[in-house]
């Protein structure tokens, strides 16, 4: 399959840079879990029975696959479209836009899933997991790769200058990251902004990260799974269709 070779190409390329890109969302998600975890949560008293770094590890393990999806199908794909025409030297193949878009995906899906596997293992080694089925976690985590994949390169689609996607980290990204969840529980806000928070996927991730960690398996989890892959569903075909108004002329 085509999709497949795109992936395959996109692959080579990581395999060269695959240190510095880890590193990077290594660090960043380490440095938020130490200085919240260790530092602000002595101060905090413990939420629903936890620990305050007990409370955000997973929410980290979220956030970091959140990003790395998101900044994929941002600056990587609009990179490839604009500035080294990777995709318009694909065209010139038995290639489809579609193909592009999925392979696109795939590709930040897999990105997605493996840093968050990485801040999986580092909260696992600092013991703020509780419980075996976090193994499920980089599996689950397949579902927000390809939901936030699909939404920063639909973003890619409308946007022409590469300055552009400030708006999109600070404006989206970035409220979405600190209402969710992540550093406090979601029912300590208004009634209005907990409906909101229905609207925010990294919200249904993180409380499915949690849900994992701590061994605390209910049916809701497959609520919040499902409003991920809704939204992906929703967005898929929207993508192609900015995509293609960006390649074909």
């Amino acid at each position: 399959m085509a999709m497949l070779k795109i992936f395959y190409r996109h692959m080579a390329v990581f395999r060269k840079i695959w240190f510095t890109n880890i590193m990077f969302n290594f660090i960043e998600p380490l440095l938020y879990l130490t200085a919240m975890g260790y530092g602000l949560g002595t101060f905090v008293q413990d939420i629903n029975g936890l620990s305050y770094i007990q409370y955000i590890a997973p929410g980290m393990v979220a956030s970091s696959a959140m990003f790395a999806a998101s900044f994929e199908c941002t600056y990587g794909s609009f990179i490839r479209l604009h500035y080294q025409k990777t995709f318009q030297a694909m065209l010139a193949g038995p290639v489809t836009v579609r193909d592009i878009v999925a392979g696109d995906i795939l590709y930040a899906t897999f990105k997605s899933t493996l840093f968050g596997l990485v801040i999986l293992t580092v909260i696992t080694v600092l013991g703020q997991v509780q419980s075996w089925w976090a193994i499920l976690i980089p599996l689950f985590l397949v579902i927000p790769g390809l939901t936030f994949s699909l939404l920063a390169i639909c973003y890619t689609g409308i946007t022409d200058n590469i300055d552009k996607f400030n708006y999109y980290v600070t404006l989206f990204l970035t409220p979405s990251y600190l209402f969710s969840g992540v550093f406090f529980p979601i029912n300590s806000m208004p009634g209005w902004a907990q409906v909101l928070a229905w609207f925010n996927p990294i919200y249904h991730s993180v409380e499915v990260c949690r849900a994992m960690a701590l061994g605390n398996i209910n049916p809701g989890l497959l609520v919040h799974a499902g409003v991920l892959l809704a939204v992906a569903i929703v967005f898929m075909p929207l993508a192609v269709r900015l995509l293609t108004k960006r390649l074909i002329v």
